[in-house]
């Protein structure tokens, strides 16, 4: 992944940049804006200075978290459909939907701040994560395993109420029921 200067990171660096980033997405979600940055360190198994050398502010680290965690479910589109079914791979794909909700409100509060500050770490995320499911869709129409009528906008109106009313961790068994009745309300019965 280059950095902001453009160059690539050396593989261990950017290992040690991953690490961060998911121990940050851990902590805000545990802790909120009380977390410190001493302990996401910890959590990623780096000192320090690693840290502030990848990540120099707060609000940089939780922007940085926030977009890793969009791109990873926005990467998996593709991904699922290369190695799935359309209909399995979409519905795989629900399912790192409510991970991704899931995380997205753990961090809510740090989030905010970010918003506060003047940046708009959601600026792109509406229309990278319809572009995935509008793929998700359209190879499975295409398939003949769900309806042609249901578009991306719907769908995914319908996964954010499901994240919305269930998307606590401790709620993981409704959600997944809910999204296998989603699942089941957009098939052609083929």
């Amino acid at each position: 992944m280059p950095k902001e200067t453009g160059r690539l990171l050396r593989a261990d660096a950017q290992r040690n940049r991953d690490k961060i980033l998911a121990a940050a997405v851990r902590v805000f979600a545990e802790e909120g804006l009380d977390a410190h940055m001493e302990r996401i360190a910890k959590e990623a198994g780096v000192g320090s200075g690693t840290l502030y050398r990848n990540f120099p502010t707060r609000e940089v680290l939780i922007e940085a978290a926030y977009r890793k965690e969009l791109a990873k479910l926005c990467d998996a589109a593709p991904e699922l459909l290369a190695a799935l079914p359309p209909r399995d791979a979409l519905r795989a794909w629900m399912g790192r939907f409510i991970d991704y909700a899931t995380a997205k409100f753990g961090m809510a509060d740090a989030l905010r701040s970010l918003v506060a500050s003047g940046v708009n770490p959601y600026a792109q995320s509406h229309e990278l994560i319809l572009t995935a499911l509008t793929s998700l869709l359209d190879a499975s129409v295409e398939a003949g395993a769900v309806r042609r009528d249901i578009g991306a906008t719907d769908m995914f109106a319908a996964l954010t109420g499901i994240a919305l009313a269930s998307g606590r961790p401790e709620q993981r068994e409704q959600a997944e029921r809910l999204l296998d009745l989603t699942l089941d309300g957009l098939c052609t019965g083929t």
